[in-house]
């Protein structure tokens, strides 16, 4: 009984080991390479009534060949800025990332008027690799105030 319990775990670590192999070394999927942050309607209205909140994180990570465009859509009825962008009711603005960086920009859709668009290069096989799969599983569990799909 003792033994066939031991199997047991053995295989379920096995197994477990594999599947961390498998995320640390097989080639990331580009798949959508796009972040979609919306403007809801009623935006600027709440912002005039002196409602303070955050739209968009501070911070905002992606990835060479992954996820590498940023894109804000406008479902507000006013036109609203992101950075030297306006961005007319009902329009979307796309942003693409060729070059690793770290990127400020003005942008009264958080409430400290910046924000930082982080580019990472793509992965390493590895440690790396299997970092960016759990960031993403991260970015996929979703919080209130996260991204459109």
């Amino acid at each position: 009984m003792r033994r066939a319990a031991f199997a047991g775990v053995a295989l379920l670590l096995a197994g477990l080991l594999a599947a961390a192999a498998w995320c640390a070394f097989a080639p990331l999927e580009p798949g959508v390479n796009v972040l979609t942050f919306t403007i809801p309607k009623g935006t600027w209205a709440r912002r005039q009534a002196g409602e303070k909140f955050d739209l968009i994180p501070a911070q905002i990570h992606l990835t060479m060949g992954v996820r590498d465009v940023l894109a804000m859509k406008n479902d507000d009825d006013v036109p609203q800025l992101f950075g030297p962008v306006l961005i007319m009711p009902g329009q979307s603005f796309r942003l693409p990332f060729r070059q690793p960086s770290t990127y400020l920009f003005s942008c009264p859709l958080h409430t400290s008027g910046q924000l930082s668009v982080v580019v990472e290069p793509l992965p390493d096989a590895g440690w790396p690799r299997l970092r960016e799969r759990i960031a993403a599983l991260r970015l996929q569990g979703g919080t209130a105030g996260a991204p459109s799909p």
